[in-house]
């Protein structure tokens, strides 16, 4: 038997005799006669009193005496660390508890567990040991399968899943070395073995077109296909509005409005209109009504329910609608009678929402503009475009003024604008990445945010003082140890911020980021800041939205690619016709808060996945740039080393094995890594030149090291500057 074997069954031996009926509370020198214990293993029983003590499985009295601890087990989903520990979430709890890899006995990533809480020293975080696996959480994982003579494995592309899987020959479906496949498992393993499975799908080769982005969409159990019941339920929605579907509506069809979208942009799901009311505007977002084809309970509505939202990969659209819905009827198609749910509001001056109606209507859209077009006509004043749109200049000029007083207001108010840029990957027909760069905001994106982002508070606000049951999108305050290490580090660089009874104003941290603007130390607090905040999520009580300092908020604008905003148009549609009864009114009192936590869910796994496919496209795409030096900002700080955003938003990590010209130390009070010797400090927010020095598409990681002087940026490779 080893030490640690025999260590472990003394710390039972232990433990079993205080939970014993015999046992009553005695000090250490009393539990070492009872269990005679030698004077020279006095010290182990020691350490094993104290990890009883910390596992809280016993307690230690004021007057030394040890008795049987009541253990505090919670149930939650276990998160993997590559390195072996993890962390278990608990629903409603926003602290995690951390397992260390010694105490994670046997649990695997996304698996629910009963954890022991360990008694945590004041100041440090929850600690625990996992006692019982309740539901393994992983069922299918996505390998490259690599083959032996007699037997193949499975290396998991999720590398929190951090054991290779081995599959018998027969079980593994033909694949050969290099295929991406799906495997089952089977048997997860124990007592150190590798869990085995079988091959139930062959993606195709590592190397294949679309098989890496194909790989992620499994990953994440993203479903594709509409089944066929779906699309034969699509088949029978009508082509074009009836008669039928137009009586009783709003008739708005003489009303002036456009689309604006991007250039590629298929599923069209909101228009805008503006006139003027002597000094005020009467704004009016058109939303198509999606429920009017989507009937509660049908399949069409368990499946988009199911999905929760449609999800953007790089180079595909996973719909939460079939594209002949969300495209046909339900797209608001210049020159074509559409249904829709209208919320007309009158705005003052002041940008205040003085008057409103929500309505059902049927639209006709005059034009189909694009956010490039658009931006012509108000920033470049391009007098061709101006030309070809003439009729609806004057409406564009007053969507700029009232888009801009809008703005004014909520920037009043304290909304917070992280203005950082999102990544733009332009692939070739064979899916390789030829450029990346950021997404532009402009003029016409911006008018469309602040013209739905009015939507969405007037009608969120109309029907939280109707107390109707509803959907809100909700944003909670930041933790108030994350606003005060914030604070703590602002005030080394000069400023502040004011924190009143352990919370903060959102106008607080607005001004900050105003005062920080253009400054060196802007990329650094605005990342700190935004790291500080928490997710925003779904709820059926209307608790603010912190980010937007709004009281009330939902999502209307988008029911095309969002459950909840086909949710509450449901709501709205039965309210305006006078069928919200307390029987409807109970029935959505007791379905919403379900359907709340999915759709949540669902928008973090879509948010993951297209994050994933782009950091796949960003190596593939830095493959191509090994050896070549950039200029980039410091994005993140740890003991392992920092990570370095470049202009076109690639991220790689310098690691700290790779600065040999000193040992460095990690502050995490200031972000920075310090050379011992040479006082050399890297810290987030400086300005860096690296050079590329790996790309690991399995990974999905690229290594970036320090440029040394003399070395040629980026600008002298003959890199086209758009890629950059």
């Amino acid at each position: 038997m080893s030490e640690l074997e025999q260590y472990e069954v003394r710390k039972k031996k232990v433990y079993d005799f205080i939970c014993s009926d015999v046992y009553v509370p005695m000090k250490i020198k009393e539990l070492a006669i009872m269990l005679a214990v030698k004077h020279e293993d006095r010290p182990q029983l020691e350490r094993i009193l104290l990890e009883l003590q910390q596992e809280g499985k016993i307690v230690l009295s004021k007057r030394g005496k040890y008795t049987k601890g009541e253990e505090k087990r919670l149930v939650g989903t276990f998160t993997a660390h590559p390195k072996g520990f993890g962390f278990v979430t608990i629903p409603d709890e926003s602290e995690d508890i951390f397992i260390p890899e010694t105490k994670v006995n046997g649990a695997m990533h996304m698996d629910t567990v009963e954890v022991v809480v360990s008694p945590a020293a004041t100041g440090r975080r929850r600690e625990g040991t996992v006692v019982k696996i309740v539901e393994r959480g992983m069922k299918q994982v996505v390998c490259t399968y690599e083959q032996s003579k007699t037997f193949g494995f499975g290396v998991p592309d999720n590398t929190k899943f951090a054991k290779d899987i081995f599959i018998p020959q027969e079980r593994s479906k033909g694949a050969v070395s290099g295929h991406k496949v799906v495997v089952e498992i089977t048997n997860y393993g124990a007592n150190g073995k590798n869990p085995e499975g079988k091959v139930v799908e062959i993606l195709g080769h590592i190397n294949d077109p679309g098989v890496d982005i194909l790989s992620i969409v499994r990953a994440y159990g993203l479903p594709v296909e509409f089944s066929e019941k779906i699309m034969h339920q699509v088949e029978n929605v009508a082509h074009e509005v009836s008669s039928a579907d137009m009586a009783g509506r709003k008739d708005l069809r003489n009303w002036q409005m456009v689309t604006i979208d991007g250039e590629d942009a298929k599923d069209l799901d909101d228009a805008v209109s503006l006139t003027m009311d002597g000094d005020n505007y009467v704004l009016g977002v058109h939303i198509a009504d999606v429920t009017n084809y989507v009937q509660e309970h049908s399949a069409l509505d368990v499946e988009a329910l199911k999905r929760g939202t449609s999800v953007y990969l790089v180079d595909r659209v996973i719909p939460m609608l079939p594209h002949a819905l969300s495209n046909g009827i339900c797209s608001l198609n210049a020159g074509e009678n559409r249904l829709a749910l209208s919320c007309i509001m009158t705005i003052n001056p002041k940008g205040e929402v003085i008057d409103h109606e929500i309505a059902e209507t049927v639209i006709c859209v005059d034009r189909r503009m694009s956010y490039t077009n658009v931006k012509k006509i108000l920033a470049d004043h391009d007098a061709a475009t101006i030309a070809a749109y003439e009729e609806l200049v004057p409406m564009f000029l007053r969507m700029e003024t009232l888009s801009a007083i809008l703005r004014k207001k909520r920037m009043k108010r304290g909304a917070i604008d992280f203005d950082f840029p999102e990544t733009k990957v332009v692939l070739d027909e064979q899916g390789v990445p030829v450029a990346i760069k950021p997404y532009e905001r402009n003029v016409a994106t911006k008018i469309i945010e602040d013209f739905m982002l009015i939507a969405n508070e007037t009608v969120a606000q109309d029907y939280f003082w109707q107390d109707a049951p509803f959907l809100y999108r909700t944003h909670e305050k930041p933790d108030s140890e994350k606003i005060h290490k914030l604070s703590t580090f602002i005030n080394n660089c000069g400023y502040s911020i004011h924190i009143g009874s352990d919370k903060v104003h959102p106008k607080e941290l607005q001004k900050l980021l105003e005062k920080i603007e253009g400054t060196d130390q802007e990329g650094l607090i605005s990342r700190l800041t935004l790291r500080s905040m928490k997710q925003a999520r779904y709820s059926p009580i209307c608790s603010g939205h912190f980010g937007l300092a709004a009281n009330y908020y939902c999502h209307f604008t988008s029911p095309i690619r969002r459950y909840p905003d086909l949710q509450i148009h449901r709501i709205i549609k039965e309210n305006l016709r006078g069928r919200f009864n307390e029987a409807r009114r109970t029935h959505y009192e007791a379905i919403l808060p379900e359907v709340a936590k999915h759709t949540s869910e669902m928008e973090r796994r879509a948010d993951e996945a297209e994050r994933e496919t782009i950091k796949q496209k960003k190596v593939e795409y830095m493959e191509r740039h090994i050896g070549e030096v950039f200029s980039g900002v410091i994005s993140g700080v740890t003991e392992w080393g920092f990570f370095v955003e470049l202009a076109n938003t690639v991220e790689g990590l310098v690691r700290v094995t790779s600065l040999t010209d000193d040992f460095y130390e990690y502050y995490d009070d200031s972000y920075e890594l310090v050379g011992q010797a040479t006082n050399r400090r890297y810290k987030l927010g400086q300005r860096i030149r690296v050079r590329v020095e790996q790309a690991d598409r399995l990974m999905r990681t690229i290594d970036f090291s320090i440029a040394t002087e003399g070395d040629t940026d980026e600008e002298s490779t003959g890199i086209p500057v758009e890629s950059i």
